[in-house]
Parts: C-alpha cells; structure tokens; sequence
C-alpha cells in the first residue's frame, strides 16, 4: 500500500493557530499542542476580563464622583446623593455624573443642591 502524507490540510489548519500564537513565547509559540492550550486559556481569559472590565470602571466612577463629593462638601454622601436622584427620578448614571464631577465640579454642586431642597422639601410636607 502506499504512503498518504497528511498533507496541506493539516499544515494549514497548524499554521491559522500559529498565526494567532505568534506574540506568545516560547513553546507556547511554536508547538502545536502548546498553542491550542494557550488559545484556549487566551480566549477564556479574554471572555472574563471582559465582564470584569465593567465592573471595573463602574468602581472607578463611584469612587470619582464619591470623591468629589466629600471634598466640596457638596452632600451628605455618595449613597445619599444617588438615593435623592432615584426619588427625584433623574436619569444620570454613574458614567454621566463622574463625568461631570471631573469637568464641570460647580454643575454636579447645583445638580445635588437642587435635589437636596426639592427632597427635603418634599419631606417637610410630608410631616406637616
């Protein structure tokens, strides 16, 4: 019988995972076995941080515009603030107010004075 090389099929799906192991080093680089366990760990690593990433800038913002708050003494609290928006039912996410807190400190001052009279306000008739 004759010999059958496994031919350009094999060496071509090889060298599409060579291609995306190219920065790694070493053998994760060059063996095949190697590549397709490091691609594997890459592309789930890549799915994680992902998610984590949100997280992450979400903890950024809160803690920008916490910060803000506290040296100005524009509040009471980060907590306090974010709790009078939800009763006023002002759309601003963190994103838009820690944005806010970095650029234009004297607009995130009247926007938590604002609610702060309307809330307070809004209480005091309540007990009367």
């Amino acid at each position: 019988m004759t010999r059958i090389k496994r031919g350009y099929i094999a060496r071509r799906r090889r060298t599409r995972i060579r291609l995306f192991a190219s920065s790694f080093r070493g053998s994760h680089s060059r063996l095949t076995r190697a590549i397709t366990q490091q691609k594997i760990r890459a592309l789930v690593s890549a799915h994680r941080d992902r998610d984590k990433k949100k997280s992450n800038f979400r903890h950024l913002w809160i803690t920008r515009i916490n910060a803000e708050i506290r040296e100005r003494g524009v509040s009471y609290s980060y907590s306090k603030l974010i709790n009078d928006l939800y009763k006023r039912q002002l759309l601003l996410n963190r994103k838009i107010l820690a944005q806010i807190a970095i650029s234009n400190r004297d607009c995130l001052y009247m926007i938590s004075n604002e609610i702060r009279k309307e809330v307070d306000w809004k209480e005091y008739i309540g007990i009367i």
